[in-house]
């Protein structure tokens, strides 16, 4: 779907794209345009780049240190990086960790924290999950004991996304045992760099090492870390997810699979002709293009309430379900397209590691290996199951 753009929308998108095309390191784009995986030096190097232009925290508001872009702003650089091979900006300072500090925190945290997020001088991790809560996230157990001028952090939190790169964590823990498990979590910032802390790589089932276990043994956080008041966290962690859930629909990626997809449709062949024309593929690609755009209209219009001032509420979870959905069936489509060259693993050409050709047409390397890290993308950020109960009890009040 292309949105007709005034004047002055025109001259916005027209300078982004000038941005992009004469700071974005070419060996980045390279790897993104392939689907290879990219390193931390790789994601930093951008997010350098974007923090000397301010726009890095592209959805903080002027106040805290961003551009304060409209909702159509923020939604053309979202959709133009990704057309332009632009890797992600990884959420976790930006869109998780910065807005929390910068709505419940103190001045002196704000002073603190929020410099390094805006530049991607400081990599954050979300420290929510653990062994036996994972979307029942108000059952966790990491106790934080009160030591008079610090907290004495026990406990273990998992699949928490690139822990290995990370400096800091913002983490829930429990500082109350008694009444609703709601009532007794707080929101600590953690030193990635503390004693006690250990992290433990997870190895997805295609190769790669973005989930980690972290162990936290006799961790001192000073109180000074503490976001907002004590037990009081499970306010700011329904915030942090609420927000999360809308950029789970992810609709710049999304869109920019869409377009590989069409694109590897067009060159392989079925019958003698591209595989695009083959009526019942070219079909299926239709239907999931049209759940797309209808996602990319709902999510405009939630990106505009947010903007106004209201929060996402369950309508977050809709976008997360729909945005989770369509990019695993545009990874099972693309696998389709692409056949038994599908079936290789293939990590140095994932990786880009030396001048190995790949098995096949280059376009195939990589599609079995997002198909299957797309079936994450159901679980993580609370389950689709989870999701349809949030939406089922707020929304249709059974």
């Amino acid at each position: 779907m292309e949105f007709r753009l005034n004047q002055e929308q025109q001259a916005f998108a027209d300078e982004v794209r000038e941005f992009i095309r004469t700071h974005l390191p070419a060996d980045i784009a390279r790897k993104v345009r392939r689907d290879q995986h990219l390193s931390r030096d790789d994601y930093m190097r951008w997010q350098q780049i974007l923090g000397q232009k301010g726009w890095h925290t592209f959805n903080w508001p002027e106040e805290y240190g961003g551009p304060g872009w409209n909702v159509i702003q923020s939604y053309l650089f979202e959709v133009i990086s990704a057309e332009m091979d632009c890797p992600i900006i990884q959420p976790f300072g930006p869109r998780m960790a910065g807005p929390v500090i910068y709505t419940f925190g103190t001045e002196e945290q704000k002073d603190r924290f929020l410099p390094g997020i805006r530049d991607s001088t400081v990599w954050w991790c979300q420290g929510y999950s653990e062994p036996q809560s994972g979307s029942d996230l108000a059952s966790l157990s990491t106790q934080a004991e009160d030591r008079g001028d610090h907290y004495l952090v026990n406990g273990q939190k998992i699949w928490t996304s690139y822990a290995h790169y990370a400096d800091w964590m913002f983490c829930l823990v429990r500082t109350r045992g008694d009444g609703r498990p709601q009532e007794g979590i707080s929101f600590l910032l953690i030193d990635m760099n503390s004693p006690g802390i250990e992290v433990q790589p997870i190895l997805m089932m295609e190769g790669t090492h973005s989930f980690n276990t972290v162990f936290l043994d006799n961790v001192k956080v000073p109180k000074e870390n503490l976001i907002g008041e004590q037990d009081k966290g499970w306010s700011y962690a329904k915030f942090l997810l609420e927000h999360e859930r809308v950029d789970n629909a992810a609709i710049g990626v999304t869109k920019a699979a869409m377009r590989r997809l069409k694109a590897i449709a067009s060159q392989e062949r079925s019958d003698e002709r591209p595989l695009l024309e083959d009526p019942l593929f070219h079909a299926r690609v239709i239907e999931v293009e049209a759940q797309l755009q209808a996602l990319e209209v709902t999510a405009l219009r939630v990106l505009s309430q947010v903007a106004s001032g209201q929060a996402p509420g369950p309508v977050a979870s809709l976008l997360k379900i729909r945005g989770t959905e369509i990019a695993q069936r545009i990874s099972e489509l693309t696998s389709q397209a692409v056949g038994h060259y599908a079936l290789p693993f293939q990590p140095g050409y994932l990786r880009d590691e030396g001048a190995e050709e790949p098995v096949g047409p280059a376009h195939a390397a990589t599609a079995a290996n997002n198909y299957l890290w797309r079936r994450s993308m159901s679980i993580y950020g609370g389950s689709n199951e989870i999701q349809r109960n949030i939406i089922a009890k707020h929304m249709l009040e059974l």
